[in-house]
């Protein structure tokens, strides 16, 4: 059931009654979701590894969509979306594009997190004159120090969670001092909001071709970022593990409008620990 609240003129404002639906283009049906005022520039949001659409936080989620279309949705073989998925970063962008034509948008800006962020990279690249305006958060460049060892980084972690009963994104998402425990606890409590119509979890194989893209993506030749003309947000904690906060610095000096916030005592999910002051520089950013 929907609270009226969270549905103003029949938009919804709120991320956990947000309906899921589908649209199907190039052999693949998209699960998606869609929520904030109609109008303007959609903000396409591109998810991270092992993610549904259940795993974005609903605090960034709805605070952009207080000031902003947001549209957020599973990659080809990921959570509800059919077909399998792909081993490379250039073919998940590839998809992505085919899934933001379907919705019949021309322009969009896209926020991209972790492997998201590679994504949006890519797409910038191949389809340019789609993207308004980009925002990366705790990502990478193509090459950059220290990706390739995200998949064992990610198992490491998720064997460490089973033994000490804790979800392994409590130590691949933030810091192990008391404001990163304490951060990723109300995290992961806010991840449990929504309680109908829930995603389904990604698959082992789909999670399998994920790591092998990330894979291949760090061990990528790097690439002449100058190419991205498009304003560029940079976002992560300045202490993440995943994809070393290196990376995220590189990456501002890289592209030719590109600008940085790091958060301290913060690491792989610093957009989620500091989601109030990441929400207000993203919306400032976006409405430039």
């Amino acid at each position: 059931m929907t609270d009226s609240q969270d549905v103003r003129g029949g938009v919804v404002t709120s991320y956990k009654n947000a309906p899921t639906r589908t649209v199907t283009a190039g052999g693949v049906t998209f699960a998606y979701r869609e929520l904030g005022p109609r109008s303007g520039v959609p903000v396409v949001f591109l998810t991270h590894l092992a993610a549904v659409l259940d795993n974005w936080d609903p605090r960034v989620v709805d605070g952009i969509a207080a000031k902003r279309r947001v549209v957020t949705f599973d990659n080809r073989g990921v959570g509800a979306s059919s077909g399998s998925t792909p081993r490379t970063i250039e073919a998940m962008a590839k998809d992505a594009v085919t899934f933001i034509r379907a919705l019949g948008f021309d322009h969009v800006d896209l926020h991209g997190f972790s492997m998201g962020g590679m994504i949006a990279q890519v797409i910038a690249q191949t389809d340019p004159d789609l993207v308004r305006r980009l925002i990366l958060t705790g990502t990478g460049p193509a090459g950059g120090e220290g990706i390739k060892n995200v998949t064992r980084l990610s198992h490491l972690d998720t064997v460490r969670g089973l033994f000490t009963l804790q979800d392994p994104k409590q130590f691949l998402f933030f810091t192990r001092t008391a404001g990163g425990r304490r951060a990723g606890k109300e995290f992961l409590g806010r991840l449990k909001e929504r309680t109908q119509d829930r995603d389904k979890a990604i698959s082992p194989i789909s999670y399998s071709n994920q790591l092998k893209a990330i894979h291949r993506w760090g061990l990528e030749r790097p690439q002449d970022l100058s190419v991205i003309h498009q304003p560029v947000l940079v976002a992560n904690g300045e202490s993440d593990r995943m994809v070393p906060s290196q990376n995220s610095t590189d990456l501002a000096r890289r592209v030719p409008n590109g600008e940085l916030v790091l958060y301290p005592d913060a690491g792989h999910g610093g957009i989620f620990q500091f989601h109030r002051q990441f929400v207000e520089t993203a919306l400032e950013f976006l409405e430039r």
